[in-house]
């Protein structure tokens, strides 16, 4: 984790907690802070040359997400992946997307289309050479272009803040056979039904692709691939 913590990467002239806040979570996201693993906030500070402060607060942050525990006496650690949280962050992803792409149908223009196609290329291209980060950070990108459309900035930080322990599952399945593909295939559909200008086909296909790629979640945890309590 050290090397991923490195001071250069902070903008001194930027508040440092929001900064923080965004690595170590993206380190939990991607599993490289793994389930159970101490988060040593003097650590981080001194990984980064910092004070205290900052970390503290961003840990805090992490934990209002459900990202860390923070035990007195005991530290801070990773929370481990809870299959009542994933339920419940695919419910209020659902919900939240759905509307989304809804209010993008009714906006959709072509340059947007062609926007929506080049990020299918560019996620397409990183699934071919098997780099799944990339993949998802791409996958992310598209969902947050279709927020864009209709300028729901503060909508699709909900979402990106509701989605979180589906993220954390989602960098452990994407190296499925087959898995990128099917995702791939559904934002195809997506793309389609926006360019319908339907709104209720838009929200269709958003949910179609959300509940998929729940299902594949849910047999992942079942199956012991994902380690859930």
């Amino acid at each position: 984790m050290a090397h991923e913590l490195d001071a250069s990467r902070l903008d001194r002239s930027r508040p440092l907690r929001e900064q923080i806040y965004d690595l170590v979570r993206q380190l939990i996201l991607t599993g490289k802070i793994a389930p159970g693993d101490v988060l040593d906030e003097k650590s981080i500070a001194a990984s980064l040359n910092v004070s205290r402060t900052p970390v503290r607060e961003a840990v805090k942050k992490l934990s209002d997400e459900h990202l860390v525990d923070v035990v007195a006496q005991s530290g801070t650690r990773a929370t481990h992946i809870d299959r009542a949280e994933v339920e419940q962050a695919f419910l209020i992803r659902r919900a939240l997307e759905m509307e989304s792409a809804a209010q993008a149908a009714q906006r959709m223009t072509e340059a947007h289309a062609d926007a929506l196609n080049d990020l299918l290329l560019q996620h397409a291209r990183a699934i071919e050479r098997r780099r799944f980060a990339e993949a998802i950070a791409t996958d992310d990108r598209f969902h947050r272009y279709i927020a864009d459309i209709s300028n729901l900035d503060r909508l699709w930080r909900a979402i990106d803040i509701s989605k979180a322990q589906l993220d954390r599952c989602r960098h452990v399945m994407l190296p499925r056979q087959g898995q990128g593909e099917a995702t791939l295939e559904q934002h195809r559909n997506i793309i389609r039904a926006l360019n319908s200008h339907d709104a209720e086909r838009a929200r269709r296909a958003m949910a179609d692709h959300l509940e998929a790629a729940y299902s594949s979640t849910i047999r992942a945890i079942e199956a012991g691939e994902i380690k859930s309590r």
